[in-house]
């Protein structure tokens, strides 16, 4: 038996009793100077494809039947799955149905092999009278009856279990109507209509022409086929646009293959581009086809909430009016200091002025989502702005565009308007900075109009996720912290507790060794600033020993680098790198949102900033309080805006970064999509874009440098990653460089060879250790799934 004992100690780990003993020793290395192929294993036992299947009870995702009050969802348990049906009005949780009694129809049909724990499939049908249970299991409609327990099959056919009778429209992706009997897509730069009953086809528009055609997914940055519509109520008309970009400049990738390479060429607009994207607006009937221009002038693709108007998939800032007579808008400018709110009508064009908001760095309507509201039985907008510093919601008259009343105020934010009850005159939103342990946590709120009555309806500590029944008279309330795993509640519309559906258990993560991720609490570097953050830490940490500390950045400014602040058991390879015996960090530096509106703007116009200040005086104070990092081996990497950042910090700062890896960065804002830069550096003009490109410092560099970009990359240019090469070997500067031929701005199957060349350049550079040669890093299903 020793042989196949070190086969098993090799492999990662001894099982005992159905749970993993990984290695005891931080590294299990036999020559002091290398890891070996087990280090690694043991590492990658800690990313989060791999930890998820220890976490028991942690997910309910709702499944209303019938848009009534009863749901049913599946949860994840030590033994397998379970299916639980929720009445929510009588508050009451049982089981869907008998599951081994399902198990067993099924087997005695199908001649396999099933069990109740772990049925062949994750979705599931109720009828109305909640009698029968349908599914599809191997290409085939299987119906249960509950009550019976017989167990029935029907050809699957072309059905799909949600949404009834497929069509095949892959190159022209529609839209569906909100009565769920059409869709509009886009052929040949026009509009068209599909009917979902029979199939029949009717184009709408016939002026479209190339670079000039209608609803045009293409921001530059992201581009897609599908169409970028705003239905009415009443599913006849959509509110879209003509998008010119005849005159914006093309943008080219070449492919690398065997044979003639393929070019691939679009509209992409640059920082100080003459010609930018704009759209003409319109309303298109499609029962009767007929198209309504707008009479406005052509606008800029923005929107209040991103530097996209289609964020989210549809498109945004668009609210029509109850009878779908009118449709109110929000024309951004270029520079996104300006917001014109204004209201159409939807047969004649006529468009009317009704207020407008203007800022002197960057107006957005929201982080979540937009936060603006047209209500047109009472004729007023509930608008969002951040002009006491903070958040807040605000009611206008839409005949006059006067201010009424400030709906929200104190020191919180609002990040997401979820419901507005006008019979009630009350509103429930999102909000953030109401708890004193983390401003971030999230949570639901209510308040009267008139800015009364404000209540805290999810009061329990803890980061808030919270889902709408669809006639809103409940909710279902997960929450936790990024170390507490949560708890799942069902509760009506008041913020009562109706019952506990689930409460996560950690119990076999904690059996394999895991431990929870440390939140931290840091002052700015203006020495005054609260900021939050993640500290990982090796799970077997010895206090005596020294740590590397590498810095996982992504400096925004429109998000930071921790993301969600709900709990998960791994985020990333970041437990994996501290398992591999470094402290790795994540800071959510300033110039981030969800804080005050001088908090987001601390680096407006210096973009190149990159909240490496704060992320030097976090780890110096980190490092005061926990004697065991070593602030002489700091490593930094990150992707995209977080690749900038990791470029800068090597180069302007040299002697505190030693090390770090810089994935597809956007090095040069001259050279990435305009409205990324123009939002938060401002225009050209009055911004020196210049001044802040990394390769003007690549001749700073002292330490080691992995730079990586596929180059296909149709997000961020790989001319931008270019630019730095041609700068360092300029200076004569030893660096390290990954491309991938044919990858995007992720790099796809390239990954998992990402990550573990990541792993291996800090092991090597920042630990002083050899790595294992080309460790294989694998994605491993969760068995219950």
């Amino acid at each position: 038996m020793l042989k196949p004992m070190i086969a098993m100690l090799l492999a990662g780990g001894l099982v005992i009793n159905g749970l993993p003993v990984w290695a005891q020793s931080e590294t299990s290395s036999v020559d002091p100077g290398a890891l070996t192929a087990q280090d690694y294993t043991r590492a990658e036992n800690f990313f989060s494809y791999n930890l998820n299947q220890y976490v028991d009870r942690a997910s309910v995702r709702p499944n209303w039947i019938n848009h009534g009050d009863q749901f049913w969802y599946r949860v994840l348990t030590p033994k397998g799955s379970e299916y639980v049906l929720v009445n929510a009005s009588k508050g009451s949780r049982e089981p869907a149905f008998d599951q081994n009694k399902l198990a067993g129809a099924l087997a005695a049909k199908t001649g396999d092999s099933i069990q109740g724990e772990h049925l062949p499939f994750n979705n599931i049908q109720f009828s109305e009278d909640l009698r029968t249970v349908s599914f599809v299991y191997k290409r085939q409609w299987w119906h249960y009856d509950t009550r019976k327990n017989q167990l029935t099959a029907s050809d699957a056919g072309k059905t799909d279990i949600k949404h009834g009778p497929l069509i095949k429209a892959d190159k022209e992706p529609g839209v569906i109507s909100p009565d769920k009997t059409k869709e509009v897509f886009v052929r040949d730069y026009n509009l068209w209509v599909r009917s979902l009953v029979d199939g029949k086809e009717t184009q709408l528009t016939t002026d479209g022409i190339k670079d000039f055609g209608y609803s045009t997914d293409n921001a530059g940055w992201v581009h897609s086929n599908r169409a970028v519509v705003a239905w009415s109520p009443d599913s006849k008309k959509v509110a879209t646009y003509k998008q010119d970009q005849r005159n914006v400049h093309d943008m080219y990738l070449v492919s690398t293959n065997v044979g003639a390479p393929k070019l691939e060429s679009w509209k992409y607009e640059l920082p100080g581009d003459t010609a930018i994207f704009k759209i003409h607006r319109c309303i298109v009937y499609v029962d009767q086809p007929r198209v309504v221009m707008l009479e406005v002038p052509a606008d800029p693709r923005r929107s209040t909430l991103s530097d996209n108007i289609s964020s989210g998939g549809k498109m945004n800032d668009i609210d029509w009016s109850e009878d779908g007579s009118k449709v109110a808008f929000v024309s951004t400018s270029r520079d996104h200091k300006i917001e014109k709110v204004r209201i159409a009508d939807a047969n004649t064009g006529t468009v009317r002025e009704v207020f407008q908001e203007t800022v002197p760095t960057q107006f957005e309507s929201g982080w979540d989502a937009i936060n603006w509201r047209y209500l047109s039985k009472s004729n007023e907008f509930i608008w969002f702005s951040e002009r006491d510093n903070y958040g807040h919601l605000y009611l206008y008259d839409a005949a006059t565009g006067s201010l009424k009343n400030q709906i929200t105020k104190g020191n919180y934010i609002v990040t997401d308007l979820r419901k507005v009850d006008q019979k009630s005159r009350t509103l429930y939103f999102m909000a953030v900075g109401l708890e004193k342990q983390n401003p971030y946590f999230a949570q639901l709120c209510s308040v009267k109009m008139d800015g009364s009555d404000f209540k805290i309806l999810t009061p329990e500590v803890g980061n808030h996720s919270i889902s709408f029944s669809p006639d809103e008279k409940h909710f279902v309330d997960a929450y936790s912290q990024p170390n507490v795993p949560p708890v799942t509640l069902l509760r009506s519309l008041d913020g009562k507790k109706t019952v506990t559906l689930e409460e996560a258990s950690v119990d076999r993560l904690k059996a394999i060794g895991w431990k929870p991720i440390t939140p931290i609490t840091v002052k700015a570097a203006d020495g005054k600033t609260d900021l939050y953050g993640l500290l990982y830490l090796p799970t077997k940490l010895d206090p005596n020993k020294k740590y590397p500390i590498i810095d996982y950045i992504y400096p925004g400014p429109q998000g930071g680098s921790v993301g969600s602040w709900s709990f998960s058991a791994s985020r990333n390879d970041n437990q994996s790198l501290a398992e591999l015996g470094f402290i790795v960090l994540q800071l959510e530096g300033s110039s981030n949102p969800n804080r005050t509106k001088s908090f987001h703007d601390m680096s407006y116009g210096h973009m190149a900033t990159n909240t490496l200040p704060d992320q030097i005086a976090a780890i110096r104070q980190l490092a005061t309080q926990r004697p065991y990092i070593d602030t002489n081996k700091v490593g930094i990497w990150g992707h995209s805006g977080g690749g900038f950042a990791t470029a800068a910090a090597m180069f302007k700062y040299p002697d505190f970064f030693k090390v770090g890896i810089a994935e597809s960065g956007n090095h040069d804002n001259r050279n990435y999509e305009a409205d990324w830069g123009e939002r938060y550096n401002g225009l050209v003009q009055n911004s020196d874009y210049a001044h802040q490109a990394n390769e003007l410092y690549a001749g700073q560099l002292k330490g080691k440098l992995l730079l990586a970009h596929g180059l296909m990359d149709d997000n961020v240019p790989p001319s931008n990653t270019m630019l730095v090469v041609e700068a360092l070997e300029k200076a004569g500067k030893d660096f390290d460089l990954i491309v991938f031929p044919n990858s995007h701005h992720g790099y796809g199957q390239y990954s998992t060879y990402m990550m573990r060349r990541r792993w291996d350049y800090f092991v090597k550079n920042l630990l002083g250790k050899r790595p294992p040669k080309e460790f294989k890093i694998e994605f491993k299903r969760d068995p219950r799934n």
